[in-house]
């Protein structure tokens, strides 16, 4: 039964339901990322694996994300199988990380890993199309079901750090393949989404979202933005370690950044502006935060500075998802995300490639560039205002 015609204390339940069910997916799905991005290169390296082949292996996700990923999304959703195909994608994941533990030569790994990131990339696009589906269908808000990803991020990774200091390094492949078994079986969860749409001959093609000018300026800009985080992902830590601080000081200072964060996911349903004022603010603030960071602060102005990660990558976020769900149909928000996330991959990995000559001839100089990222997102989205639905009167 469509939750409108429920009686209203039924469609509350069913509306904290979903909202429940999701949010734990969301865990399981960030918290596997929190595991897996800073201890599958050291379970790599454990094995045996070299520096060379290890950079190799550790670059294919970013390739699936603007090859394989945009075709596998577009494929659930045209079929209306987006729930299925979350299931189905997170079991082979975790099979293909209990294979990948099974192995120790670098080719095989390369091999097996690349058959593994193309189901595992899809993953968070199709569940943040589903969860805009959602926002859509129950009228929840995105903030507060987001913000537990990112709380599981952290958890999973302080974890797993705690965990490598009482057994071998080599054991993490298991953690990692638990964690996506826990993704799985989260999965099955998810509520159905049924009738969501038209029928599979009427639904709106997701291809034609790439002739719009305002979708293009929606999705570069949060590429400009969030790619502005190239250096900040890549060298922050080397920097930090470089300027004296200890081991504990660069895990606190990261800590801030994510706590940030959250804490924007979580009060979001009470911001007023509209969603282009969020990202052209947020483009802004990010451009602030890399131009103070260039400047290489004193650690109490520093951790100061990471609160602003709150606004630069949460805010955007926020910012983004607003614009999706006024500019966007329903029936295609999964094809959507993966667009998004084709576009970001793309920017960021150019990106994270063009920080590693800056940086290196540079230093700390490199933000400058990060700041004409954001700056120039700010300004692609300010622009592209004619083009778009900034209000919820145009969703009735």
């Amino acid at each position: 039964m469509s939750p409108d015609r429920q009686n209203p204390v039924a469609q509350q339940l069913e509306t904290r339901r979903f909202a429940r069910r999701l949010a734990l997916v969301y865990g399981a799905v960030f918290g596997l990322g929190g595991i897996s991005l800073p201890y599958f290169p050291v379970w790599l390296k454990a094995v045996g694996v070299d520096v060379g082949w290890i950079g190799l292996i550790t670059a294919v996700p970013a390739l699936t994300r603007f090859t394989v990923l945009p075709f596998i999304t577009g494929f659930a959703e045209r079929r209306n199988r987006l729930r299925e195909g979350i299931v189905v994608l997170a079991l082979l994941t975790s099979l293909g990380f209990l294979a990948i533990g099974q192995l120790r030569d670098p080719l095989h790994i390369l091999a097996v890993f690349a058959l593994t990131a193309c189901v595992w990339t899809p993953i968070i696009p199709m569940v943040d199309g589903y969860a805009l589906k959602g926002v859509t269908r129950y009228g929840i808000d995105y903030g507060p079901v987001r913000l537990w990803g990112s709380a599981a991020f952290i958890v999973g990774s302080l974890a797993c750090g705690l965990m490598i200091d009482f057994v071998t390094a080599s054991f993490v492949i298991w953690v990692i393949a638990a964690m996506a078994l826990i993704e799985a079986v989260t999965s099955f969860g998810l509520r159905p989404l049924a009738g969501d749409g038209p029928a599979a001959g009427e639904a709106p093609r997701a291809g034609a979202l790439l002739r719009q000018a305002g979708f293009l300026a929606i999705i570069f800009t949060s590429a400009l933005v969030q790619g502005s985080h190239a250096v900040y992902y890549a060298f922050a830590s080397i920097a930090w370690q470089n300027a004296g601080h200890s081991g504990l000081t660069v895990s606190a200072l990261w800590s801030i950044g994510v706590v940030a964060e959250i804490i924007v996911f979580a009060v979001s349903p009470r911001f007023s502006w509209s969603p282009l004022a969020m990202v052209a603010f947020a483009a802004a603030v990010a451009a602030l935060r890399w131009i103070i960071t260039a400047q290489q602060p004193a650690l109490p102005l520093l951790a100061l500075v990471q609160t602003l990660h709150g606004l630069s990558f949460g805010l955007t976020q926020v910012g983004i998802v607003g614009l999706f769900t006024r500019n966007v149909p329903s029936q295609v928000m999964a094809s959507a995300q993966g667009y998004l996330v084709a576009a970001t991959g793309l920017v960021m990995s150019s990106a994270t490639m063009g920080a590693g000559v800056l940086y290196a001839r540079y230093g700390e100089g490199a933000y400058y560039a990060m700041a004409a990222m954001a700056l120039g997102g700010s300004a692609l989205i300010v622009l592209a205002r004619k083009w778009l639905v900034t209000t919820d009167a145009a969703d009735s």
